[in-house]
This record gives structure tokens, sequence and C-alpha cells, in this order.
């Protein structure tokens, strides 16, 4: 059997959220834990002796506190919780910060239901899930703001670890990385943890951005 993916969903709308909420209810293997109306009410319930989510589904504009500063926080807090952004709001300045602050995937609210369902599996999967127009945006978005940083030494990735983040950026999982290099799941998990900790990334969407930045893959998307 799989695992249960738990989710939070966090936004002002009642009846959006309650809608969202029913449709994800409905899915065999997704389990709405809790809702809330605010970043402060998710910040509370996340301190209190809950059970934790797998993913948290965050609006941007909310009262008290706000998707964006509430990301910022968990990111810190509690660094295993993914974050979907699911918005109305699809500029690309919009995007980029919530990519920026930590959000391993982002929605816009006019989304269907399949899309939706896609993301979050995606999500659970791979720890991340960015569309082709959202990695278009990552990358014009570090263009333009000149986030590179220069100083890293490449030569610190070995050519296999090069490999497995190649892939990793194509959105392969670690069953599919693994069947591309001929090596187990295991290995592939070795590999990406070492990235990791060479490129000093909190999850594999940093991973992701991070290689971007230094120009260490070249993605044919």
């Amino acid at each position: 059997m799989n695992k249960k993916i738990k989710i939070i969903l966090v936004d002002d709308e009642v009846l959006f959220r309650k809608g969202i909420s029913f449709l994800l209810s409905r899915e065999e293997n997704i389990v709405p834990l809790f809702e809330a109306s605010n970043g402060l009410e998710l910040i509370e319930f996340l301190k209190g002796n809950n059970p934790k989510p797998d993913i948290i589904i965050m609006d941007l504009k909310m009262p008290f506190l706000n998707g964006i500063e509430a990301t910022k926080i968990i990111r810190k807090d509690y660094p295993d919780i993914k974050i979907i952004a699911l918005t109305s709001y699809d500029s690309k300045s919009f995007i980029a910060n919530m990519i920026d602050v930590g959000a391993v995937s982002y929605l816009v609210k006019n989304a269907t239901p399949q899309e939706l369902f896609a993301t979050i599996n995606e999500v659970a999967a791979k720890g991340f899930y960015y569309p082709e127009y959202v990695m278009n945006i990552i990358q014009k978005d570090i263009v333009a703001n000149k986030k590179s940083k220069c100083s890293f030494d490449s030569n610190f990735i070995t050519s296999r670890e090069m490999d497995v983040l190649q892939l990793i950026c194509k959105q392969k999982s670690t069953i599919e990385i693994g069947e591309k290099l001929f090596i187990s799941p295991r290995t592939v998990e070795g590999h990406r943890n070492n990235l990791l900790l060479k490129t000093e990334s909190k999850n594999i969407a940093g991973l992701v951005v991070f290689a971007i930045q230094n120009e260490l893959v070249s993605l044919d998307i």
C-alpha cells in the first residue's frame, strides 16, 4: 500500500478552501489534515502536538501572516515540509519570490483538479515540481538579477554526481535516475545527499535553483 500524503490547506477564501479540501478527500492516497485561513493559524497548528503534514498548499495573499512570510518560517523551522504555492497571482515576480523563499511548486487557481493532484504526487515523489513555464521564469529571474554564485568550484562535484544532478533538474524520480545510470536507488540517494551537502542546499528544489544559478546543468525543456 502506498503511503498516504498528508496535506494542510492554507487560504482565506473559505469556499475555495472547502472545495479543494473536498476534492482532495476523495483521492485515495491523500489525507487533508487541517485547514487554516492565514499563516498564523498554520504556524500555531504546527507548533502544537499535532501530526505534521508532508505538503502545505499555500495561498499568497492572506491577513495577519501572508504566504510568503509563512513559507520563510516553515522553511527554517520545518524544512521537511514541502510548500506548494496555489494562488491567483501568476506574475513572474510572485513566482520568482515564492521559489526564492522555498516553495517547491507553484500553481495558479485556474489550474484543473487533475493538475493539482499531479503536482501533489510529483512533489511527494520527487521533492519538487516545476512546470516548464516556472523553470523558464527561474532561469530568467537568475539572469535578470545576476544571482550567480561564481565562486563555487564545480570540481568538488564528481562526474557521477553531475550526471545525477542533470537528471534531477530534468525532474526524474530516484527510480528513473537509477535506471538511466544503471545504479541502485540507494546509490542515487547517496549522490543526491552529497550534492545537497556540497551545494549547501536545504532541499531538492534549492538544489535545482543552485544548479541553474551556477550553470552546472543544461536544461532541454
